[in-house]
């Protein structure tokens, strides 16, 4: 260890550096080369790097379709020491899912083994499984080793790998891709690979087409596990248009005759990424729990082919409204989200619609093609060179030879004679004596005239942009012919359906009737018990709590709460707290402050109306199906401001509204003065000069108004003294009503 700790070794410095800025620094470069390196694909092959260099090195291990398999572990290996430095299990992966025909819509890897399985089983080691490279991976690799792509040094800097590579085949969107980066992600799905050389022709007759015209040719993704797409076509024409948006697909079923009128529905594709296993493990878990009450059964009787038999508990159920609680319920419906985040050819990670990506790649394919079209020139040009080089010999044949065979440096002297390059000398000079034959010169001759017509070809291609053009398009009918509609990989398999039409499913059917008790605390705790318990019933609560609201519902009910704040809250009789405990605070299930109190809670029901008023003495009418609020901050209902609050909220019965104030005057008016609205302040009901409103009821004016004192009712008839208008001041109540001010006990 040196004397001084501080000593540098030679040439060492320290430089004082901010902490957050070489974080900062640092950050940025790990979360660029995540998403450069890593987890986007480039939009032009459509593969990721390790996507890339498994293919490269199945290329450079000869592992072509009509070659004899090799080992996995072997391929990763070389993948791995080569041109990945990355863990042999995450190379492994990519591999076994390029191979997996319900994962990747067009397979580039063929596999031998075991690679996997619907249910989600995972694929056997490396070492037992092996693997080659498909007819869509030679299309992809078409024309690498003619310049067409540019290559660069691998992490170790021994090897060369290409930046990107040809593609013949539109691989983005044809397998879709998946990935998470820093920041950003990317979610593409597959599409068909013939419906998008058609797409890709069309930009290429007419490269202003719009997004509208290639959907003529691109209805939607095509999955490899089927099913069915039922989005509809505006929201597929926004997602491709944007690069951003997502798409519902339904498991295929159908129904199933059995005996004596029975009948089942029979599930045969499911929904991509979907595991078959789990999706039954769902489907099972979510009938124990009583939440799918039409399915009876649910049974696997796949083989290689998906068949998923549903039983229903009845046979009068409709097939339909049972497969809609499932799609509701359970991931035989799922969505696929859309993120067209790709690189772009300068590398740089954007969001493309669909016309971008189609003529990022068309523009990717024109540059191979002159690349490789200048490739082939330059080789014609050096084979030319050489065959007039030959063609010289056989004119001077005997001086040629005369001089090979007297000087000591035959090189020179050729170049020296016969003005010939020094590619020239030196091929005459390497030809073998069977050559000189006649028959060859004609060969010669015959070969130099077929290179000559080719390379006017060739520079009359570079020389023209639309015979390249049209060159392009000549290429994409051909892979359209060898992957499109017309063969068996290529037909369609996701089925384009309209959007579901909507199937009406009352809520009820999934909860198990039957009678309960709800309470609700002063101190607002709730919970329900089983059965319609008597009033005198006595409850037990927390210390200083006490009996707020107890009232009979059923499982199936919804309950209506309203609050001081003016809101509306529903809750699902079922999903309240049960059992014999202090139930739940009311605040944690919906969204009700510290400040806010429940002004009443009641049973809802349908076609009824309300009479709601405010502490001020302003209220309307609203309907009950107006008070509903699925979501957990609830339904604005009366707008109140502090010190307001919401005081009342009855139900509409007879002609007449009967109002009194803290003020202890009472006022009687017709009901058809109070206005129906769905939401607001309402208008004045009663008018005050100090206090507000205390009570307020509905009753038929022929009947009189009764009100409760103790256990007893009184009954007052002749109204004609509190008889008045709306927003009237009132009179004092008769005698013998109640010094609290309400109507009720």
């Amino acid at each position: 260890m040196p004397d001084d700790i501080n000593t540098l070794p030679e040439g060492g410095a320290v430089k004082p550096t901010n902490l957050s800025a070489a974080l900062s620094e640092r950050y940025l470069a790990y979360a660029m080369s995540t998403i450069t390196a890593r987890s986007l694909p480039d939009v032009r092959d459509g593969l990721k790097p390790v996507h890339r260099r498994l293919l490269w090195a199945m290329h450079q291990l000869r592992l072509d379709p009509t070659a004899g398999f090799k080992k996995c572990a072997r391929i990763v290996g070389d993948v791995m020491g080569k041109y990945h430095p990355h863990g042999d299990s995450s190379i492994y992966e990519a591999m076994v899912r390029m191979a997996q025909e319900f994962a990747a819509r067009y397979t580039l890897v063929e596999g031998q083994g075991n690679f996997g399985n619907i249910d989600g089983d995972n694929a056997a080691a490396m070492r037992y499984t092996e693997a080659r490279l498909t007819e869509i991976a030679r299309a992809m690799l078409e024309g690498i080793d003619e310049d067409a792509v540019d290559f660069r040094a691998t992490y170790d800097g021994e090897e060369q790998e290409p930046i990107v590579l040809p593609a013949a085949f539109p691989n983005l969107l044809a397998n879709g891709a998946a990935g998470i980066a820093v920041g950003m992600a990317t979610s593409i799905p597959p599409h068909n690979a013939g419906e998008l050389c058609a797409a890709a022709l069309e930009l290429i007759r007419n490269p202003a087409a719009e997004v509208a015209d290639l959907l003529r040719h691109v209805p939607g993704p095509d999955f490899p596990t089927g099913g069915l797409l039922v989005e509809s076509p505006e929201a597929v024409r926004e997602a491709y248009v944007t690069g951003r948006g997502g798409f519902r697909i339904r498991a295929r079923w159908e129904r199933e005759a059995l005996k004596n009128g029975a009948w089942q529905v029979v599930v045969t594709e499911i929904p991509y990424q979907v595991a078959k296993s789990r999706l039954i493990e769902q489907i099972a878990q979510l009938m124990e729990e009583k939440k799918l009450p039409l399915l009876a059964d649910v049974r696997d009787e796949s083989t290689d082919v998906v068949r998923i038999v549903l039983e229903p508990k009845s046979r009068t159920v409709e097939p339909a409204v049972l497969m809609e609680t499932l799609f509701r319920a359970t991931p035989l419906e799922s969505r696929f989200s859309l993120n067209m985040n790709v690189l772009d050819a300068s590398r740089t990670p954007r969001v493309m619609g669909l016309k971008e990506v189609l003529r990022s790649w068309l523009d990717h394919r024109h540059e191979v093609l002159v690349r490789r079209s200048n490739y082939r020139l330059a080789a014609i040009a050096r084979r030319l060179e050489i065959l007039e080089g030959y063609l010289i010999v056989y004119l001077n044949l005997d001086a040629v030879i005369r001089i090979i065979r007297e000087e000591d440096h035959p090189k020179p002297a050729l170049i020296a004679a016969f003005e010939l390059t020094d590619t020239q000398a030196e091929a005459i000079l390497n030809m073998r004596l069977r050559a000189l034959r006649k028959l060859e010169e004609m060969e010669i001759r015959k070969e130099h005239k077929k290179l000559t017509a080719e390379q006017k070809s060739l520079q009359a291609l570079l020389g023209s942009e639309t015979k390249r053009w049209n060159r392009i398009a000549e290429e994409v009918e051909a892979t359209r012919a060898r992957f499109g509609e017309e063969t068996a990989i290529g037909r369609r398999r996701t089925t384009i359906d309209a959007a579901p039409a909507t199937v009406v499913i009352d809520e009820r059917a999934f909860v198990e009737r039957e009678p309960i008790t709800v309470i609700l605390s002063e101190k607002g705790w709730i919970r329900a018990v089983k059965g319609h318990q008597p009033p005198e019933t006595e409850h037990k609560f927390k210390e200083g709590d006490k009996l707020r609201i107890a009232l009979h519902a059923e499982t199936t009910d919804r309950l209506c709460l309203f609050a001081t704040n003016g809101k509306c809250f529903t809750l699902k009789a079922d999903t309240l707290p049960r059992g014999r405990g202090d139930g739940q605070p009311l605040r944690l299930m919906v969204d009700l402050t510290n400040e806010d109190e429940v002004v009443t809670l009641f049973v809802w029901k349908e076609a009824k109306k309300f009479l709601v008023a405010a502490s001020d003495g302003r209220g309307f009418i609203v309907k009950s199906d107006d008070l509903l609020a699925e979501k957990r901050t609830g339904k604005q209902v009366l707008l109140v401001d502090s010190p307001t609050e919401a005081a009342r909220l009855i139900p509409v019965e007879g002609d007449s509204v009967a109002i009194i104030g803290e003020n202890r005057k009472l006022l009687v008016f017709p009901l058809e003065q109070v206005p129906e609205m769905v939401r607001g302040r309402g208008v004045a009901l009663q008018g005050y000069k100090d206090g507000g409103l205390a009570d307020v009821k509905t009753f038929t004016g022929t009947e009189g108004l009764s009100w409760k004192i103790g256990d007893r009712v009184r009954l007052e008839t002749d109204l004609t003294t509190w008889r008045g208008n709306r927003a009237g001041a009132g009179k004092q109540p008769p005698n013998g009503f109640p010094r609290s001010n309400r109507f009720g006990a």
